[in-house]
C-alpha cells in the first residue's frame, strides 16, 4: 500500500498541450535577444580597411553563427504559435510565418557577406580586397533593414491577434503598435539617408519593438497564455491525448 502511495505521488499531471506551446514560443523568442552582442563583434568589419589588415576573425564568426541562431529561432516563434494564433484568422498567422521567414532570409544574406568578407580578408590580397570588402559590408547593412522592416510588420500581424484574442495582456501588443510605426520611420529615413543605420534615433526607434517581444517571451515562458475563447478546450483535448497514450 506504501509502495502505491508513494508511485501515486511521483506521478504528476503532464503539462498541457497550450502550455507546451506558449513555452516553446517563449523560450524561442528570448533566444532571439542572443542577437545584442552581434553589432559589438561585427564592429572591426565597419573599418574601411579590414579586408586588407591583420587581425582575429573570430569575434565575426561568432557573430554570424548567433545570427544563425536568431534567425532559426525567429522562424520557430511565429511556427510554434501558427496552430494557436490561426484561430484567430488564418490568413494574417500565416502572414507572421512569412515575415519571420523573409527577416531570416535577410539574416542569412547578411551572414554570407559577412563569411565573404572573412574568406576575402584571409585570401590576403591586400589593397585589392579593398573595394570588395567595403561593397561586402555595405550589402550586409543594407540587409540589415530588412531585420528592422519585418519585426516592424510581425508587432502589427501578431500583435493585432493577440490583441484581438488577448491571449496575454494588452498592454504587450500595444507597445508594439506604437514601436512598428517608429521603426518603419527610422528605416525609411535610413533608405533616403536622412539617418544612419546605427545611429542612436535608430536605436530609440526599435526599442518598443524590441520591449514588445521581449515581454512577450517572458510572459509565454513563464505564465503562458490568458483564458481566451479561442483556445478553450485545447489544452484539455491534448492532457487527454497524452493520458490515452501513456495507458
Amino acid at each position: 500500500m506504501a509502495t502505491t502511495d508513494r508511485t501515486r505521488a511521483t506521478q504528476r499531471v503532464p503539462m498541457d498541450s497550450l502550455r507546451k506551446t506558449a513555452l516553446v514560443a517563449g523560450v524561442l523568442y528570448l533566444i532571439t535577444f542572443s542577437s545584442i552582442p552581434i553589432l559589438g563583434l561585427y564592429a572591426g568589419a565597419g573599418d574601411p580597411n579590414f579586408a586588407a589588415g591583420p587581425g582575429p576573425d573570430t569575434p565575426i564568426i561568432i557573430g554570424c553563427i548567433l545570427e544563425l541562431i536568431v534567425a532559426l529561432a525567429g522562424i520557430g516563434t511565429a511556427v510554434a504559435l501558427y496552430p494557436v494564433v490561426k484561430r484567430q484568422n488564418e490568413g494574417i498567422a500565416l502572414g507572421v510565418v512569412g515575415a519571420r521567414i523573409l527577416e531570416a532570409g535577410t539574416m542569412f544574406a547578411g551572414v554570407a557577406c559577412m563569411l565573404a568578407l572573412v574568406t576575402l580578408r584571409q585570401a590576403g590580397e591586400g589593397a585589392n580586397a579593398l573595394a570588395t570588402g567595403q561593397t561586402l559590408y555595405a550589402l550586409h547593412n543594407w540587409f540589415f533593414i530588412g531585420q528592422n522592416l519585418m519585426p516592424a510588420a510581425n508587432a502589427l500581424l501578431l500583435g493585432s491577434l493577440m490583441y484581438q484574442s488577448r491571449l496575454v495582456p494588452r498592454a504587450l501588443p500595444i507597445m508594439g503598435f506604437i514601436g512598428a510605426p517608429l521603426l518603419i520611420a527610422s528605416t525609411v529615413a535610413t533608405i533616403f539617408g536622412l539617418n544612419d543605420l546605427f545611429s542612436a534615433w535608430s536605436g530609440l526607434a526599435a526599442l518598443p519593438v524590441a520591449a514588445w517581444e521581449f515581454s512577450l517571451g517572458l510572459r509565454l515562458t513563464f505564465k503562458g497564455f490568458k483564458p481566451s475563447p479561442i483556445t478553450a478546450g485545447m489544452g484539455r483535448a491534448g492532457s487527454r491525448a497524452t493520458h490515452r497514450d501513456a495507458g
